[in-house]
């Protein structure tokens, strides 16, 4: 395939939750093209979704190799040094298993009466109060903590600090690269503080960042950067993407009405309903982080060589009409291949069933308790958030019928 100029990617500003029409264009014409991010090196982006699933799930796609390349990126800084993201096989095997059975199905199910407990006591909350309500800040933020605190064992009064450095750890351009360092040293170290009160016994250690101490220091089977990067990893995303897409689902079931009532006729539809708007909804740029190539692959639309970067494009797979019938459209009845929202391969969301579970019971909670729900102030009142890199509503006014 001949080398042409790099697009440079993001293609576009995010218009609220539209998928980028360039994706569609490519899909058709370049499904395999060079792109230029920000920062980093350049890379090829694959748009179609057969593709995107061999890039996300064949072992010969490296991310290790990506800590020791300077990876194609949306911000001057990296990441967290030695995250599980930044794993091959067998080490992200091997750290994956530590947490693995916390989240299986069958233990997530577990949690779902305390979820939707919360859930009902935040909606009282919002009902006392009257409306209109942030549906971001009186109900989709505070859920996820709530759920992630309880279950990893972080004090619930200290999220604001870690929703700050949440942010940090996410921005693209809404904290400088100082204050992202700054931010992710006070993360790093607070959570290095609640590990050595799970050792001191100052603290309760029946909870997962208890088992996870006793992973390092009884099995030894994390190193102690393993087990801080690890803890950090499940508070972030333990709640910021369920944060951020509740409000999403809500904003595309206000903009659906015809689905809208559909799924307020029959709430049964909402776990089908979760999985449709987890294949429609593009959580952030419509791109994933990039894999290196460690021999060269025969993608079905070109060769990506030995020591190549590679960016899946998991929006664009969601839409690739070759796999789905018409795939712009917002379909809770559709039975078709499994969509890639949560990712594929050995990094496919280990809090997948955790994010289903609590997307489940905030819309079967709102939907029930909250009659006529929709904007206050019309849909043009929704602030969007800007400079980080989940794309979501920053503040969402809603109300509904009744006092």
């Amino acid at each position: 395939m001949a080398v042409t100029e790099p697009r440079t990617f993001p293609f576009s500003a995010a218009d609220r939750l539209t998928v980028d029409p360039v994706f569609a264009e490519l899909r058709d014409s370049e499904p395999m093209c060079r792109v230029r991010f920000p920062y980093g090196e350049t890379a090829w982006l694959v748009t179609r979704y057969e593709d995107v699933r061999t890039v996300l799930g064949d072992p010969r796609f490296s991310r290790a190799e990506a800590a020791r390349r300077d990876e194609p990126r949306l911000r001057p800084g990296r990441g967290l040094p030695g995250s599980i993201l930044e794993l091959d096989p067998p080490d992200h095997t091997r750290v994956r298993r530590v947490v693995a059975k916390a989240f299986t199905a069958r233990r997530i199910e577990q949690l779902r009466p305390r979820t939707e407990q919360i859930a009902a006591g935040l909606l009282d909350a919002m009902v006392s109060k009257g409306a209109p309500a942030d549906l971001v800040e009186d109900f989709a933020l505070p859920l996820p903590v709530t759920v992630i605190c309880e279950l990893l064992g972080v004090p619930y009064e200290d999220r604001a600090a870690f929703r700050t450095w949440s942010d940090a750890l996410l921005s693209t351009t809404k904290f400088t690269a100082e204050q992202v360092e700054d931010h992710m040293r006070r993360l790093t170290g607070y959570m290095a503080g609640l590990i050595a009160q799970r050792r001191s016994g100052s603290a309760p250690g029946d909870d997962l960042l208890g088992s996870l101490v006793a992973a390092r220091d009884e099995e030894d089977r994390l190193s102690e950067q393993e087990l801080v990067v690890l803890a950090v990893a499940l508070l972030v995303a333990g709640h910021e993407t369920t944060a951020t897409q509740i409000p999403n689902f809500v904003y595309t079931l206000l903009t659906h009405p015809r689905e809208l009532e559909a799924l307020r006729a029959d709430l049964g539809l909402v776990p089908q309903a979760v999985e449709e708007m987890m294949r429609f909804v593009p959580l952030g740029n419509g791109a994933g982080l990039p894999r290196y190539a460690t021999e060269d692959v025969e993608l079905s639309s070109g060769t990506v060589r030995a020591g190549e970067a590679v960016v899946a494009a998991a929006a664009s797979a969601n839409r690739d009409p070759s796999v789905y019938a018409d795939p712009d459209a917002l379909d809770f009845r559709r039975d078709e291949a499994s969509h890639v929202g949560f990712g594929h391969g050995p990094h496919h969301c280990l809090g997948a069933p955790l994010a289903r579970m609590e997307l489940q019971v905030a819309l079967t909670s709102l939907l029930g308790r909250l009659p006529g729900l929709r904007f206050a102030g019309g849909e043009e009142s929704v602030v969007w958030k800007s400079g980080v890199a989940l794309r979501g509503p920053e503040r969402m006014p809603v109300t509904w019928d009744g006092p």
